[in-house]
């Protein structure tokens, strides 16, 4: 089997060490002998929705957002979207999570978004939302819970058409008020959680891995088992951290 992926902007849209989910799912992959295709595509590139069963959209500061939101609805909506309902896996951290609704704005300055989900972020006005955050999901096989840590300036709202990722146990999520955090739509997953999510949470990566190989393949493989002792450690660290 082989996973196909594509980073979206990976020069302009990575911060906070979010580069490290590209290497935890490309290792996933090679120890179970599964080959990991990796591609890019940047400014003013666009590509085959076909061609990738995974794309990821780094986090970045507000100066990367302003430089990739207008090429990305120019380039690179239409396939984004068609990747989308042909159940492509897309993973979306911070700057690139605020993509994926209507809009970011920014004061007077509002950033075009994807329009693939229903919400929108405005740049807030108060305390950026820092710390280390644990929420609870169900991604159809039972409650499980993601720790990370968020540093986020823009406040997002969920629309009535979008469903929230999860639930926060501790922390902010997506504005500090309602109690939710991220969104998921599907394949399609947009949270604030980095530094980087995927080596905190090794059974979120495989959820991942599992539903991209599915899109290629039309059944969704047995994933064999690895050590996760040092990624079940890291997890544990992080909740504690949390829920400290």
């Amino acid at each position: 089997m082989e996973l196909r992926f594509l980073a979206l902007y990976p020069e302009q849209m990575n911060i906070y060490a979010d580069r490290g989910n590209v290497v935890f799912l490309r290792r996933r992959c090679e120890w179970r002998g599964i080959e990991f295709s990796y591609a890019a595509a940047g400014p003013g590139e666009r590509f085959d929705p076909d061609a990738h069963d995974f794309l990821y959209l780094g986090g970045g500061q507000d100066r990367d957002q302003r430089a990739v939101a207008a090429d990305m609805v120019a380039s690179k909506r239409d396939a984004i979207a068609s990747a989308v309902e042909d159940d492509a896996v897309i993973l979306a951290v911070c700057g690139g999570y605020q993509l994926l609704g209507h809009s970011y704005q920014l004061g007077e300055e509002r950033l075009p978004g994807l329009g693939l989900v229903d919400l929108e972020t405005t740049r807030g006005e108060g305390s950026r939302l820092i710390g280390n955050i644990a929420i609870e999901v169900d991604l159809g096989e039972g409650p499980r819970t993601v720790a990370g840590f968020e540093n986020h300036g823009g406040r997002t709202h969920l629309g009535p058409g979008a469903e929230p990722l999860g639930r926060v146990l501790k922390g902010h999520g997506n504005n500090g008020e309602d109690g939710f955090e991220g969104v998921h739509r599907g394949n399609l997953i947009g949270t604030y959680l980095h530094g980087p999510l995927l080596p905190k949470n090794a059974w979120l990566a495989d959820w991942l891995i599992g539903r991209a190989l599915e899109r290629r393949y039309g059944t969704r493989p047995e994933l064999a088992p690895l050590d996760d002792e040092m990624e079940q450690a890291a997890h544990d660290s992080a909740r504690r951290a949390a829920l400290a």
